[in-house]
């Protein structure tokens, strides 16, 4: 009979895997952003994370669930530099696009992975959380990070709004039919009408 393994074993068990996970999303990020997800091959990931492709699929049953980490991986960074630098600039409105600008900046400085990043979101039959956290970023942005904003809350279907306006703003930066300095000023024209109960 085995013994039940101890807490310290679980935690160490379960340190391993989340190390696994995260060096596979990175394997898959540092190949995207070098070929988009065409380069996001499952087995070529497998082996740049050090794992088994069986090891790989247990995690990531498919290429756009692997794609789906990475959208995430994103996201976390975006959060995390908000925390630490919360927007500053004047109104609501604006401290919700400087919300938009930040996650564009960031993604401009990989776009294939940025592109690999919008087409998951596009063609994905994978749910997502994204427009859901770029949605609450942007509303503790605006309202402040204390405010509470119920679901059915009027400002969260129009900060949502707002947030799939920016996704197709990127799209159009991705084909080389817009500049920063436009999307910022469409967004900030955007912003400026629809967040007006802030």
């Amino acid at each position: 009979m085995t013994a039940e393994p101890t807490a310290t074993e679980q935690g160490v068990r379960a340190r391993s895997q989340h190390q696994r996970r995260k060096r596979i999303v990175q394997a898959a990020a540092a190949l995207a952003s070098r070929g988009g997800v065409e380069a996001m091959q499952m087995r070529t990931v497998a082996e740049r994370a050090g794992v088994a492709l069986g090891t790989l699929y247990r995690y990531f049953p498919s290429k756009m669930d692997l794609v789906v980490a990475v959208v995430s991986e994103e996201l976390d960074l975006l959060e995390s530099s908000i925390e630490r630098r919360p927007p500053r600039a004047d109104g609501p409105p604006r401290r919700a696009v400087e919300v938009l600008m930040r996650a564009t900046r960031g993604l401009m400085r990989e776009p294939e992975l940025a592109e690999a990043l919008i087409r998951s979101l596009l063609l994905s039959d994978v749910k997502t959380d994204f427009g859901d956290r770029m949605t609450g970023m942007m509303l503790r942005a605006a309202a402040g990070p204390d405010a509470q904003v119920a679901e059915d809350d009027p400002r969260r279907v129009v900060a949502r709004a707002l947030s799939s306006a920016w996704t197709m703003e990127m799209i159009e930066m991705l084909r080389g039919h817009a500049t920063a300095e436009e999307i910022q000023a469409r967004l900030e024209t955007a912003a400026e009408r629809l967040l007006t109960d802030f």
